[in-house]
């Protein structure tokens, strides 16, 4: 099963600095996704995600570990040990930290980790389902009952998330991987939430149906925009080749 993909990675309309970092490689045995969304003051947060998009694929490609969720954990949890130490060193990075999303997509099996706020979305046969689960308080809430979805979507404390890269020496991941039948049409779009904040599952469907890369990428760069774009807003977007 071969892929074909597009990244976009953007300041938006309303910040000074592109704190997110996308990376899409094509690597032996598959393709590696990687969308960091950064967070710390004073560029902090652009050198923790860049540095994660880099530290990942690096160990990623040079690993010979057979279970590729094994190695997109080591690869995280690398990615996460250098955060903190250039966080440590340099009193201008101090703090810093990012989400990460990882996928790595072979012929028959979608493999992928996550931390923070950014998400994994995958369509089969132009129906969406989200892969990860938000690690914010928001989602938190949510869960426990204490929001509605409807309350979720306009929260005042959307943006306060509960795991990332550069927080802790011990960083929770999730880690897991789909099947995937060649009879299905599979698309996936791995985004920050500077994507999540203004364009909804529904309308992310309808985007994700058609064919042409390109025109998804134009089309929901577009909207984003329209609607204010307040945050940096990042996503890679692969599709079946036909």
């Amino acid at each position: 099963m071969k892929y074909v993909h597009t990244s976009v990675s953007k300041i938006g309309l309303q910040r000074l600095d592109n704190e997110d970092a996308v990376g899409v490689f094509e690597c032996p045995n598959g393709l590696l996704v990687v969308v960091c969304d950064g967070l710390g003051g004073n560029k902090a947060g652009e050198v923790a995600s860049q540095l994660t998009v880099n530290i990942v694929f690096n160990t990623f490609n040079e690993s010979d570990e057979s279970d590729y969720l094994v190695r997109i954990k080591n690869s995280i949890t690398k990615a996460n040990r250098s955060v903190l130490e250039q966080s440590s060193v340099n009193k201008d990075l101090s703090g810093m930290a990012t989400t990460v999303e990882v996928l790595f997509l072979t012929d028959d099996t979608a493999y992928w980790g996550h931390v923070g706020d950014s998400r994994i979305y995958n369509s089969k046969n132009g129906k969406l389902k989200q892969l990860t689960k938000d690690h914010s308080l928001v989602q938190k809430l949510l869960d426990e009952g204490y929001l509605t979805v409807k309350e979720a979507e306009n929260h005042p404390n959307k943006n306060i998330i509960m795991r990332a890269l550069g927080d802790s020496a011990s960083l929770d991941i999730d880690l897991s991987k789909q099947k995937l039948n060649n009879k299905d049409d599979h698309k996936f779009f791995v985004c920050t939430d500077g994507v999540t904040s203004v364009i909804t599952d529904n309308e992310l469907e309808e985007f994700l149906k058609l064919d042409n890369i390109e025109s998804v990428s134009q089309n929901l760069s577009q909207l984003i925009e329209e609607r204010g774009a307040p945050d940096n807003y990042t996503f890679a977007f692969v599709k079946k080749k036909k």
